[in-house]
């Protein structure tokens, strides 16, 4: 009987563990961190006319980089299975090797790692990627 007990209280505490675990990261955070000295091209794609822009100034990449990395985000819902989107930004570096990736929805919403992220501080300058499609 004392087995059963002990058991059942193992199994509990290690789903309690695995739920405290998944449920901290939902606490709002600096998803992206990209170093922009790293980075020789962003590649976005425009999700409704399909044209892509290819930012290779040291600049603009600077600026887009450092506007990502200052906005921090809460994770939402999974976002598997969602077609469609805004822009999709890919980060190269010099030799041509994918960096990262992720999709920019609005100025406070972006797709990563299989889930939907919401700005909690600062936004996204959604104008100055749509700009450039102009």
């Amino acid at each position: 009987m004392k087995s059963k007990h002990k058991r059942l209280l193992i199994i509990l505490g290690i789903v309690s563990l695995i739920a405290i675990i998944y449920s901290l990261t939902y606490i709002p955070k600096k998803v992206i961190s990209i170093d922009s000295t790293k980075v020789a091209e962003i590649v976005i794609l425009d999700g409704s006319t399909g044209r892509e822009v290819v930012f290779t100034d040291k600049a603009d990449i600077e600026y887009i980089i450092n506007d990502l990395n200052e906005v921090t985000f809460k994770k939402k819902n999974l976002s598997i299975g969602y077609m469609g989107f805004s822009f999709r930004a890919q980060f190269y570096n010099d030799q041509g090797k994918k960096l990262n990736e992720l999709i920019i929805s609005s100025e406070d919403k972006i797709r990563y790692r299989a889930f939907f992220w919401e700005a909690r501080e600062n936004t996204i300058d959604f104008d100055f990627i749509a700009k450039a499609f102009e």
